[in-house]
């Protein structure tokens, strides 16, 4: 097996068993800004692909309340909600812009209300993560959209789909790309040796 086979697999294993927080196990706590961006790095790791830094930064939060994705916050505080807004944001803004993604939770959260939107986002994208995983490891595959699909799915389990196909082929190309580098530092390592 190649090293790229084997860093893929590894890393399809990791998001097999990723989960997102329910919107039970958000904090019940009002936050700070530094809280609320920590918690949000915490959760969202495995979404980090080569050298990106932050997922989300305070000129995103303070951006996205400007912009009406979310509430502004209560004395510089963030509640559930914001988390569960904000988890939502970062994720789907790889693979749709900023008005796209305020039009769809506006849309989900119409149609179920907006604890049962985010609970219905993280069990789509965890179902996304897996089915692009079992392709992965040629094992058990996973439907990308399972014939139970309906209007009042579709949205979110495409976009969900699209954000999983987007981070896999981040991953193999920085797989890749490191793998490059390696050779290229042993090809060099070796030419001075013989020189």
């Amino acid at each position: 097996m190649h090293k790229i086979e084997e860093d893929l697999l590894d890393w399809s294993n990791e998001i097999s068993e990723y989960t997102f927080p329910r919107w039970e196990e958000l904090p019940d706590f009002d936050l700070y800004m530094d809280q609320v961006l920590n918690l949000i790095e915490r959760y969202l790791a495995i979404f980090k692909v080569g050298d990106q830094k932050q997922i989300i930064t305070s000129s995103m939060i303070n951006n996205y309340v400007k912009l009406g994705l979310i509430p502004p916050p209560i004395k510089k505080k963030y509640t559930k909600k914001h988390l569960a807004y904000l988890i939502a944001i970062s994720i789907l803004k790889q693979v749709v812009t900023i008005s796209e993604v305020k039009e769809g939770i506006l849309y989900q959260a119409s149609i179920s209300g907006i604890r049962e939107a985010y609970d219905l986002f993280c069990t789509e994208q965890e179902y996304a993560l897996r089915a692009i995983a079992s392709h992965i490891k040629q094992e058990d595959r996973k439907p990308l959209l399972p014939d139970n699909t309906n209007n009042t799915t579709f949205i979110v389990r495409t976009a969900t789909i699209a954000v999983a196909t987007k981070i896999v082929t981040e991953k193999v190309i920085s797989i890749a790309q490191k793998q490059k580098e390696e050779i290229e530092k042993k090809k060099n390592k070796t030419k001075k040796l013989e020189e």
